[in-house]
C-alpha cells in the first residue's frame, strides 16, 4: 500500500509538471514570421477604411485618441496587450490577407494597403495627442459679500500630464484603448488680498469617499464654486468616467478659518 501510494504522488507530480511546461512553452511560442507578415497598414475588406498600422511589436490606429498597443501572435491567435488582454482567434492569415474573429465573434477581413496616400495618413501616429477635458489652464473668479464682508472664490483648471487609460469597444468587436488627460483643481478664497484657503484639489484627495476603482478609471473633470453660508465657502467636484454619464459629485467646504471638510452629494 505505502509504495502504491509513492508511485501515485510521482505520477501525479510527473504530469503537473508536464502539463506546467507546456504552459509556459505556449505562452513563450510567439510567431515571429507571422508577425513579420503584418507589418503595414491593414484595411477592411467592405469599406477600405484603415483599421489600424502595424509597425514592429505595436499596433497604432489612426484615431489619435485610441492608444498604441503591443501585440503578439501564438499558434492561431492575435492578442493584444492594453489595459485589458483581448485575444482574437485567426481564420486566415496570408502575406496580403488577415482574417480573425472579433470578441463579438464577427469575421474581420483585412487587406494590407498598397497605397501610398495611407502611408501619409498614419504619418503622425507617434505624435498623435490624448483627447483632454480642457486644453489650457481655465480660471474662474466669483465675487460674493456675507456679513458684510467681500470675498473673492477662485477656480483654477489645471489640465496635467497624468493618463487615464479606458477600455472601448467597436461595433465589430475590437477593443482599444482611449487616453485622457486628468485635471487639477487649484481652489481658494480671499478676504481682501488675506487669503483664507489654497491648495491643489487631485482626483486622489477623493479617495474617503469615493471608491478607489472607480477613482482609478476616471477624471476629476470640473470644479465649480456655489457660494457662501454659515459654514464656509461651497465648491462642488465632478468626477466623471471619460465620455460617460457616469459621474461621483463631492461637495467641499472650505471654513472661515481655512478648513477643507468633504463629502459625496447625495
Amino acid at each position: 500500500m505505502k509504495n502504491s501510494a509513492i508511485l501515485l504522488l510521482l505520477l501525479l507530480a510527473f504530469f503537473s509538471c508536464k502539463g506546467n511546461h507546456k504552459e509556459a512553452s505556449d505562452d513563450a511560442a510567439e510567431d515571429l514570421k507571422a508577425k513579420k507578415m503584418l507589418q503595414g497598414i491593414w484595411l477592411e475588406d467592405e469599406s477600405d477604411e484603415i483599421l489600424f498600422k502595424i509597425q514592429g511589436d505595436t499596433i497604432y490606429y489612426p484615431e489619435a485618441e485610441n492608444a498604441p498597443v503591443y501585440f503578439k501572435i501564438v499558434k492561431d491567435t492575435f492578442f493584444t496587450y492594453g489595459k485589458e488582454v483581448s485575444r482574437y482567434k485567426i481564420d486566415k492569415h496570408a502575406e496580403h490577407i488577415f482574417w480573425f474573429h472579433s470578441l463579438s465573434d464577427n469575421i474581420i477581413k483585412l487587406h494590407k494597403s498598397e497605397d501610398p496616400d495611407d502611408s501619409l495618413l498614419m504619418m503622425g501616429h507617434r505624435s498623435a495627442q490624448v483627447i483632454p477635458t480642457y486644453s489650457e489652464v481655465t480660471k474662474r473668479d466669483s465675487v460674493v459679500m456675507y456679513n458684510g464682508k467681500h470675498y473673492r472664490a477662485y477656480v483654477y483648471v489645471n489640465p496635467s500630464k497624468k493618463k487615464v487609460v479606458k477600455t472601448s469597444y467597436s461595433d465589430d468587436g475590437i477593443s482599444m484603448d482611449n487616453v485622457y488627460y486628468d485635471n487639477v483643481m487649484h481652489i481658494c478664497v480671499y478676504e481682501g488680498r488675506k487669503m483664507i484657503y489654497g491648495h491643489d484639489i487631485t482626483k486622489d484627495m477623493f479617495s474617503d469617499v469615493i471608491p478607489e476603482e472607480f477613482l482609478k478609471n476616471a477624471i476629476l473633470s470640473d470644479m465649480e464654486f456655489y457660494g457662501v453660508g454659515k459654514v464656509g465657502f461651497r465648491y462642488q467636484a465632478t468626477v466623471c468616467i471619460p465620455e460617460s454619464s457616469v459621474c461621483n459629485l463631492v461637495n467641499l467646504i472650505v471654513s472661515f478659518n481655512g478648513k477643507l471638510t468633504m463629502n459625496i452629494a447625495q
